[in-house]
């Protein structure tokens, strides 16, 4: 995975996103159009506090408009209160829950992607380990040598007659 500069540069590409790709052919429960993409979010909208916050702010000034006589379209026991929440959770739970089985997805496909990952990681170490216990018994080899080369130089050096030595020229 080179571009048109790295071969002058020479450094290697690394896509890091080389093991996501296998999965992005993967259809998504809501698809992947504009329809699903606003159900996604508009199912992650219930669980928010805005959300909760404007929800109870509504059914308060239900409440206290039909109860105080301010209106009268929906008196006690405030039974079209009751099918707009029925409503509400027969939309809400599908929502949710088709939310909940894409995040599944995408977590299950990011942890295969993680795995692969961490097997070409330990690949890669597997391979550096070795390349440095060769280097390793190399220079062991290389040592053992220039010490043995150090040591008959040593002896040859040393072995020379020390009469000649002490001869003065002249």
């Amino acid at each position: 995975m080179s571009t048109p500069g790295s071969e002058t540069t020479g450094k290697k590409i690394v896509d890091h996103l080389r093991f996501h790709k296998p999965h992005a052919h993967l259809a998504s429960t809501f698809g992947n159009d504009g329809f699903a993409l606003k159900a996604e979010a508009f199912a992650r909208f219930f669980g928010t506090p805005a959300f909760l916050g404007a929800q109870t702010v509504i059914v308060l000034l239900w409440v206290v408009c039909n109860a105080t006589g301010l209106t009268q379209f929906d008196l006690y026991p405030f039974i079209l209160l009751n099918l707009a929440f029925s409503l509400q959770s027969a939309y809400a739970a599908p929502l949710i829950l088709l939310a909940q089985t894409r995040q599944s997805a995408r977590d299950k496909a990011n942890a295969d992607a993680d795995a692969q990952h961490r097997e070409d990681l330990a690949t890669q170490m597997l391979s550096l380990l070795e390349q440095n216990t060769q280097l390793t018994q190399l220079t062991k080899s290389l040592t053992e040598r220039i010490e043995t080369l150090t040591s008959d130089m040593h002896k040859h050096f040393v072995k020379r007659d020390p009469v000649d030595c002490d001869k003065k020229p002249g």
